[in-house]
């Protein structure tokens, strides 16, 4: 599995994230494996329709604050790729957890988590493991 796949997909994560992309956002989600997410300060969703309706809402409530992901690492697990990075958003920075796994010959996220960092690094280049 190539980890420079799953940093593509990850910035195509925060390209649809930044534009209030709905449509792109639910493209890259997986479809045939059971998804999971974790926002901050809400309760751990599972299951397409409910990760699919909490970014729906999210990408409509938008504060025009851009979302900014940086210093992403990707890391392969056995047959997934997660990729840690930092997101900045209305002045606070969040750690972040994307999974990726291969479906349909596409790489597709099957989880996210994001949140606070204490004591977020600067952003540096970009790095694969």
């Amino acid at each position: 599995m190539d980890p420079n796949l799953a940093l593509f997909a990850n910035d195509a994560f925060y390209i649809a994230f930044e534009n209030a992309d709905f449509e792109a956002m639910a493209e890259l989600w997986a479809r045939d494996q059971v998804i999971t997410c974790m926002h901050p300060g809400w309760p751990a969703l599972v299951g397409r329709e409910a990760v699919l309706d909490s970014w729906e809402r999210i990408l409509g409530n938008q504060s025009g604050d851009p979302v900014v992901a940086f210093n992403a690492r990707a890391v392969i697990i056995d047959r997934l790729v997660n990729v840690i990075c930092y997101e900045r958003i209305a002045g606070q920075t969040l750690v972040a957890t994307n999974l990726f796994a291969m479906e349909a010959g596409q790489l597709r996220l099957v989880h996210h988590q994001a949140g606070p960092c204490a004591e977020p690094p600067e952003p540096e280049p970009r790095s694969v493991q």
